[in-house]
């Protein structure tokens, strides 16, 4: 590839120029109100404070009509699981690929995890298996024995230590120390995107000063967009989870058994009940205290 080959300053500019005379449209009329999120009552029925707070936004003024969905996760009261789907990672028979019926009383919320391992080269590690080695310098969200979970450039190796439940991979950090990593740009490196459009559907998730996590998600979205967002949520470290609009989601739920599953915004392509059933890609799952996902 030419970048690799001493040529990175002519193809960042001819990228610039590319996606900036494809860009889409700035202006149009306003909104005149935001989509309502977050009703339903939730396991918090049961004595909980609420672990998860979901609001919706409109993050750029130039986009008057673009909405963002920002999940914040407590995880004092909240724990995570990653599932590996039917068929990604590339595996040898994974189990059933979707939230255990018998966890959906304790089940607070669903999310899309990051690329397909062949694009992004990534490192995934559950359940004490390495379906594929850890890369050092890849940003890596990694749930510990102790319950809490980070964000964070991997540098530990190809195999996570005893303390580490789970780590997944995918690309470099995109928020590190509360900055926007100084790398991002609207190429391909974030992300072959559908059409090569230069805006997208695209999640990201972070930790905040106090280890508690953050997701974020919306059309029209940059690498340097949707980090900003989260930025501005408060993460101190974020990494791109998964782009375009077929592999976006995050679901939650308004009651009890998984009940009343809805979308953190309602242009999400996938239906609320995904990851309710088998799917073919991994995903992780937000449960109340003292769940075993």
């Amino acid at each position: 590839m030419l970048r690799d080959n001493g040529a990175a300053g002519l193809v960042s500019e001819v990228e610039h120029v590319y996606y900036s005379l494809n860009a889409p449209a700035t202006g149009g009329p306003a909104l005149r109100a935001l989509p309502r999120v977050g009703a339903g009552r939730g396991p918090a029925a049961r004595g909980y404070v609420p672990a998860v707070f979901v609001t919706t936004l409109r993050p750029d003024p130039n986009y008057p009509q673009m909405v963002a969905g920002v999940a914040w996760i407590d995880m004092a009261r909240a724990s995570l699981a990653l599932y590996p789907g039917r068929y990604e990672p590339p595996n040898d028979g994974n189990p059933p690929a979707e939230v255990p019926p018998l966890l959906h009383g304790d089940l607070l919320a669903t999310f899309n995890a990051g690329f397909k391992l062949e694009d992004s080269g990534a490192g995934f590690f559950v359940g004490g298996r390495a379906y594929a080695p850890l890369r050092d310098g890849q940003a890596t969200l990694i749930a510990y024995r102790d319950g809490t979970v980070d964000v964070r450039n991997w540098t530990g190796g190809p195999v996570p230590g005893a303390n580490v439940v789970f780590a997944r991979q995918n690309l470099p950090l995109i928020v590190s120390g509360g900055t926007l990593a100084a790398n991002l740009s609207d190429g391909p490196e974030w992300g072959a995107t559908l059409g090569n459009a230069v805006r997208v559907w695209r999640s990201a998730v972070g930790v905040d000063a106090h280890g508690d996590l953050l997701y974020a998600a919306a059309d029209l979205q940059t690498a340097a967009s949707i980090a900003q967002i989260l930025q501005r949520a408060g993460a101190v470290r974020a990494m791109e989870l998964e782009i375009n609009s077929e592999w976006v989601t995050f679901n939650f739920y308004g009651g009890w058994g998984a009940a009343d599953p809805q979308k953190l915004l309602p242009d999400m392509t996938r239906d609320s009940t995904r990851y309710l059933t088998p799917d073919d890609r991994d995903f992780f799952a937000v449960y109340a205290p003292g769940a075993r996902g």
